[in-house]
């Protein structure tokens, strides 16, 4: 896979998923804007790359605000000439159940999220579409914005609607030759370390090296942040040109294409439904097969 005179932004890219997409992309031979809130996290990361032979620089700004993505794209303009993939990473995190959650979690998380995707998402379409050669936009979304999770409200709900803003753009943006697309990442990282199942094998790796286990990389489709990169590194190449508006799943051996919302069971009535004609044929026509929701508990 050859970037060679392409140059991204990473979002969140001085540790974790972030770090792993800026070092694939830089490998491929692609220009990278590191971005980290912690300025030491991105020198750190930038000079990871520039020793592999990669060329990057740090842009320390919190994603969320017009400013902060303008300031992004221009890092981008103003060092390497030119914006070809943006990768809208960066995450924050505020669990709590509905009733213990505060309007400072849910704005924060949404900030970040949601709003930091459209932000950066509408700079880099604005810089694109000025060059008139195309471009890449590269999202994070979740398993828990597809299916919601216990304690996530506002994450699940922020990663939804960067869902649904991909299929979005990939309308708006397609005449433009840019593309977006959703990766759905299953990885350690430090949330997931924290789910009981998978923490003694993310110890394990980090401590002693020890690999994964195929239960995990096979039947959970969970691996390490590398595993995901070259999806990301995909999607900003040429070779990609054809992919776009999808959510797409990876982790550990397994790439997943994730479903977009349909209706799946339609029923009628002449004249139009009453709440009685709803509750007789609910549970034998349109409900008779709830879905299901929530992701589902690891089966280790």
């Amino acid at each position: 896979m050859d970037l060679t005179d392409k140059v991204a932004v990473v979002t969140g890219s001085g540790r974790g998923l972030g770090l792993a997409y800026a070092q694939s992309l830089a490998a491929a031979g692609a220009a990278v804007v590191v971005n980290d809130v912690d300025p030491e996290a991105a020198a750190a990361a930038v000079k990871q790359i520039t020793e592999a032979g990669g060329r990057a620089v740090a842009e320390v700004v919190p994603v969320g605000t017009a400013e902060a993505a303008e300031a992004l794209v221009a890092r981008a303009v103003d060092t390497f000439g030119r914006l070809d993939v943006m990768v809208t990473n960066a995450g924050v995190l505020r669990d709590k159940v509905l009733w213990k959650m505060t309007d400072d979690d849910f704005d924060t998380v949404v900030q970040v999220h949601l709003r930091g995707t459209f932000t950066c998402g509408r700079a880099a379409a604005v810089r694109m579409r000025e060059q008139g050669e195309g471009g890449r936009i590269i999202v994070a979304g979740s398993p828990a914005g597809q299916r919601g999770n216990f304690g996530q409200t506002n994450y699940a709900a922020a990663k939804a609607g960067i869902a649904a803003m991909v299929r979005t753009w990939a309308m708006e943006l397609a005449r433009a030759g840019i593309t977006a697309n959703a990766v759905i990442p299953v990885a350690a990282t430090a949330m997931t370390k924290t789910i009981p199942a998978f923490a003694p094998h993310i110890e394990a790796l980090e401590e002693h090296g020890t690999p994964f286990p195929d239960a995990l990389r096979k039947g959970e489709g969970f691996g390490t942040a590398e595993d995901v990169a070259g999806l990301v590194t995909f999607l900003a190449s040429d070779a990609s040109a054809g992919v776009n508006g999808q959510c797409i799943g990876i982790g550990g051996d397994r790439l997943a294409l994730w479903s977009h919302p349909q209706e799946i069971s339609v029923a009628y009535a002449e004249g139009g439904w009453s709440a009685d004609a709803i509750a007789d044929a609910w549970p034998v026509s349109v409900g008779r097969v709830p879905e299901t929701f929530g992701i589902p508990a690891p089966r280790l």
